[in-house]
């Protein structure tokens, strides 16, 4: 059948099973959305304030679901706007399909009204990029995008398309999209074996799990291997939800704001196991002192990952679940009981813990735990409260803590929750933000508002930007450059002027009665809770310095 190049994005869209696109419409565009208008039953679109909220909304949708999240934005400054939230689904490895639109064929390279390269400028934060001058090659590009963009390690695609061509006629066929298998071809008998004898020979082994175990699905093939073998269990930032928090092999986060406990454990152990991990700086500290007592295993997908951070004794390449599979089969249980009692007088020895007079960032992250029974989507924006969502909040399945790790975008929490909370109407979703972050996209409570989304907004308000401020307090002799924002912006009449509810909390009574409110409201409320200025995370391990260095506010007061 004849469509035009619109119609065939559409129809691709479709065949992918997309259900929700996110995006903000223009003059290059217009096609498209006059197609998608035609097909509103089928795929819903949310416009957001910005199109940076668009792109957070579709990782957001992408992260909390597994799918790959759609965004479309036309040409010029509205694709431009959707670079940064590529960027940080980029870092993070989050499925994403951003569909632009461009001036005409003809046009191109002109310096036309609203051109822009956004392919080249892409290039470097893209799994994969597109630009479509021929119509007879557009379906087979948006269907192979969305192979990229979902296959192997997941990440983000770009695919612009001049508008000319979304005009245009040709012959399109439909298809049946068929489900990727997992990437099993590199998982050698070999290297499987050599993991097997590795762990046998240990005795003090430790679990670091990451990202990958979530984007693979492998939590319950994870929690069989670490009691097998019964090792400790740490993750990174992202990796939250892979393994239980209640379990009593788990240990917390690992590195920068890490616990003790893992930050110890990994600095004596004789055998880290990293699983779906890159080893980032913030989890390393000092790379040349990181586990240096270990022999190192690592399980990954992407063969780029071995040996980049961290160099490795062993490694398998591939599918992380089907990995753990596999050992699973092989190996027989383990025990090294005086190695998890040393652990575990760790972790009653170094508990997380923090000042309990006053309202607090921890103790809004605990009473958001209480009243939500640990049963809710957690999205953070980046600074002092992202790690207080990480070390307070018990997460017990994956996919509910929503954050950006790799590229800490700040201005990236309500978008991502806008994303989170269409695609998991039945959950509730809350976004804690800093007061710093919350500004830079805080015209999307507009977009809750509009979609009638209930989704809860805290507002960890401490008048500066806490993380920055932090560290200019213990490495810049408390030079506050440009961190105090002591201005007079009052984000509950703001929540209100968008049409949400707005509530203040200034006690913990005052944040418990405001939150309970929040939940039964069942419309999107904003929260502005006020901590001190000079509240910090703890612990702490200072940039350059080995993770067992790793202080707290008491190891400062000796």
């Amino acid at each position: 059948m004849q469509l035009t190049g619109a119609q065939i994005v559409i129809e691709c869209l479709k065949e992918q099973g997309v259900d929700t696109v996110f995006g903000y419409p223009g003059g290059a565009i217009l096609n498209v959305y006059d197609e998608l208008y035609k097909h509103r039953d089928e795929i819903r679109h949310v416009l957001t304030s910005h199109e940076q909220g668009a792109s957070h909304a579709a990782d957001g949708y992408a992260r909390s679901t597994g799918r790959v999240g759609v965004c479309f934005a036309t040409s010029g400054p509205g694709a431009t706007n959707l670079v940064t939230g590529i960027a940080t689904a980029y870092m993070d490895s989050v499925p994403m399909v951003a569909i632009t639109c461009n001036v005409g064929v003809s046009l191109l390279g002109k310096d036309s009204f609203q051109e822009i390269d956004i392919a080249g400028i892409t290039t470097p934060i893209t799994k994969h990029n597109f630009i479509v001058k021929d119509i007879t090659k557009l379906a087979e590009s948006i269907r192979r995008a969305f192979r990229i963009a979902s296959k192997g390690r997941p990440g983000p695609v770009l695919v612009d398309i001049p508008k000319d061509v979304t005009a245009n006629k040709t012959e399109f066929t439909p298809i049946r999209i068929e489900q990727e298998n997992r990437d099993t071809e590199r998982i050698t008998d070999q290297a499987l074996g050599q993991a097997v004898q590795m762990i046998q020979d240990s005795q003090k082994p430790y679990i670091f799990v990451g990202g990958g175990a979530v984007i693979s699905e492998a939590s319950q093939e994870l929690l069989e291997f670490a009691e097998k073998i019964q090792s400790p269990v740490a993750d990174s930032l992202m990796g939250k939800g892979a393994f239980n928090g209640h379990h009593k092999l788990y240990t917390g986060m690992l590195g920068m704001h890490g616990t003790k406990t893992s930050n110890y454990g990994v600095s004596e152990c004789d055998l880290l196991i990293g699983i779906g991990v890159r080893f980032s700086d913030r989890v390393t500290g000092n790379a040349k002192k990181f586990a240096s007592h270990a022999k190192i295993l690592q399980f990954d997908i992407d063969p780029a990952e071995i040996n980049k951070n961290v160099i490795t004794d062993a490694h398998i390449i591939g599918d992380i679940k089907e990995i753990l599979i596999r050992l699973n089969q092989r190996l027989a249980q383990q025990d090294h009981g005086s190695w998890l009692d040393k652990i575990m007088a760790y972790k009653e020895k170094y508990p997380l813990s923090y000042r309990q007079e006053g309202l607090s960032g921890p103790y809004l992250v605990e009473e958001i735990y209480r009243q939500t029974q640990g049963d809710s989507i957690i999205v953070t924006e980046v600074g002092q409260h992202q790690m207080w969502a990480a070390q307070f909040y018990k997460y017990s399945k994956p996919r509910t803590l929503i954050t950006s790790g790799g590229l800490g975008t700040m201005g990236y929490g309500l978008g991502a929750a806008i994303g989170a909370q269409m695609a998991n109407p039945g959950k509730q979703v809350v976004n804690i933000a800093g007061d710093g972050c919350f500004r830079m996209n805080m015209n999307e409570i507009a977009t809750a508002v509009r979609q009638k989304l209930p989704l809860i907004q805290v507002v960890v308000n401490n008048h500066v930007l806490g993380m920055v401020r932090q560290w200019q307090t213990l490495f810049y002799d408390q030079h506050y450059s440009a961190t105090v924002l002591n201005d007079s912006v009052d984000f509950v009449k703001l929540a209100e002027a968008m049409g949400a509810k707005g509530l203040r909390a200034v006690t913990k009574e005052e944040f418990s009665e405001a939150f309970a409110e929040a939940l039964a409201s069942q419309m999107p409320v904003l929260i502005d809770c006020i901590i001190p200025s000079d509240d910090k995370v703890w612990p702490m391990v200072a940039p350059g310095a080995a993770i067992n260095e790793v202080f707290g506010e008491e190891d400062l007061e000796k």
